[in-house]
């Protein structure tokens, strides 16, 4: 199990992976919506907002009204941020749990 610092670094590589526009040949969406990521084994999480095609305001804590919300283990957290983990196979096995509207989950799928 990865320690919360593990998983705030994790996230934040991510965050500044998607900033550098290192998201492979996709396009970042241009989405302006909340954002929560919901650690499963720490019992807590993370929010900020996902706007411009970056990870903006990133702080502790869930946010329960979140119009995207990422539920996983501290682990999966890490090795989706070096790559280790493919998020759509993840998905596809309930590994990740997303919680948004259709367009918004084609969106995200494709910072991930």
């Amino acid at each position: 199990m990865a320690t919360l610092d593990e998983c705030r670094k994790a996230l934040q590589d991510v965050a500044d992976r998607i900033a550098s526009g290192d998201t492979g040949d996709r396009q970042p969406p241009k989405l302006d919506r909340s954002l929560a990521c919901r650690i499963t084994d720490l019992g807590t999480g993370f929010h900020g907002r996902l706007a411009g095609g970056t990870i903006q305001d990133l702080a502790d804590g869930d946010d329960p009204k979140a119009q995207i919300a990422l539920t996983l283990s501290s682990d999966d957290l890490v090795a989706l941020s070096r790559g280790e983990l493919n998020f759509a196979k993840a998905w596809a096995s309930g590994r990740i749990k997303v919680q948004a509207g259709v367009r918004d989950l084609l969106q995200v799928r494709k910072l991930l």
